[in-house]
């Protein structure tokens, strides 16, 4: 928790008022009983209030006095604004990018990679009956851009399950020279005409139904590349013109059929385009991920607000893991390190010896077993 300062924290309520009318459990408490819903994998109220009261003589060392009730804590997620944990989201961002920046480079260029896609998260529309999604299902989305360099989602929206991915997409901003890669659900040529024009690529797919012309072929290096092709998407009402766009054609043996990508970048190799548009498969990852291991599919309260504020909450939590990850010399699986992190999260260890070495006893241990072996 030392990666929110109480200051700073503070300050965020103070900001959106979230304390207003407030008795008895302040933001900061409910923060921690949301945290060890995630990564104490508690999966109701009555287990999380339960959990908090078994460690009661170590919550004031996390700056709270006592478990909270039950119908409180209730209650704060239902009135107290979920934006306040958005905000904390991209705070904590901007610290793990940090971190992350030093860390992992798959490929040799420069430009940052970034992953954008969606999830949709089903709800009972019985029970969630503000999240009409289709006549008989409830679902919010949530749309992200993951940084594809050190696996951090660097943005997050959520919006109904009725929002397209496109129109979550127009309203996104990204620096000159990042390359975005995409699934063919965001295509629209007047946005990627827009990309263009701001200098940013992006890697995708052409829908079926999308008509072309081939205006140059280019020399490729073979298997598994068939083909290396200059095309010509029709201008459309809004564009400027044509759309020239660079579709290369690969062979899968796994599958044994061909796959094609479309983009705007002629610089790189046929090959290392094939191999950013593979890169996209972390962001299903870190989908999966969230559903298995975080709560994102049941929800303790009903309210919009109570759900939103626990998805933001499970945002959070992934990047402090990703975090974790990042820092650790150990090769932790996500799953295995959220599995075993829920072992420790009232013990009295050093987190980062225990990262770097999680089936080592802690020094205080090993200094007291070599004093008894000596007596």
């Amino acid at each position: 928790m030392k990666f929110f300062p109480r200051s700073v924290f503070d300050a965020a309520v103070k900001q959106r008022d979230a304390e207003k009318h407030a008795k008895g459990m302040t933001c900061w408490s409910q923060f921690i009983a949301l945290m060890f819903c995630q990564l104490g994998g508690a999966r109701s109220l009555r287990e999380i209030i339960g959990g908090l009261a078994a460690s009661e003589g170590k919550l004031r060392h996390l700056g709270v006095t006592s478990a909270p009730c039950r119908s409180t804590l209730a209650y704060a997620n239902q009135h107290r604004p979920w934006q306040l944990y958005k905000a904390l989201f991209e705070q904590l961002v901007k610290v793990c990018q940090l971190e992350a920046q030093t860390k992992r480079r798959k490929f040799r260029f420069r430009h940052p990679v970034v992953s954008l896609d969606s999830t949709v998260i089903p709800l009972c529309l019985t029970i969630f009956d503000w999240a009409a999604y289709t006549r008989t299902k409830g679902a919010v989305k949530l749309h992200t851009v993951l940084d594809n360099r050190s696996f951090l989602p660097c943005f997050a929206v959520m919006t109904d399950g009725k929002t397209s991915d496109i129109q979550v997409a127009r309203g996104l901003k990204f620096e000159a020279g990042t390359i975005l890669v995409m699934d063919r659900g965001y295509e629209d040529h007047r946005w990627w005409e827009k990309l263009t024009q701001a200098g940013v690529f992006f890697v995708t797919r052409l829908k079926d139904s999308t008509s072309y012309g081939i205006a140059a072929r280019r020399s490729h290096s073979g298997d598994p590349i068939l083909r290396d092709e200059v095309i010509i998407v029709e201008k459309k009402k809004g564009m400027k013109g044509p759309l020239r766009l660079r579709r290369i054609e690969i062979w899968v043996e796994e599958t044994k059929s061909t796959i094609a990508f479309v983009t705007n970048n002629f610089k790189l190799a046929a090959a290392t385009i094939t191999d950013i548009y593979r890169d996209r498969w972390q962001i299903e990852l870190l989908f999966k991920a969230l559903k298995q291991s975080l709560r994102i599919k049941t929800f303790i309260g009903t309210s919009e607000n109570a759900v939103q504020t626990q998805i933001w909450t499970a945002l959070i939590a992934m990047l402090l893991l990703r975090y974790l990850q990042l820092r650790s010399t150990w090769k932790w699986s996500l799953s295995n390190l959220v599995a075993l992190l829920r072992y420790q999260l009232f013990v009295y260890r050093d987190l980062w010896a225990w990262l770097d070495a999680p089936f080592r006893p802690p020094l205080e241990l090993e200094t007291a077993q070599m004093a008894l072996d000596l007596g």
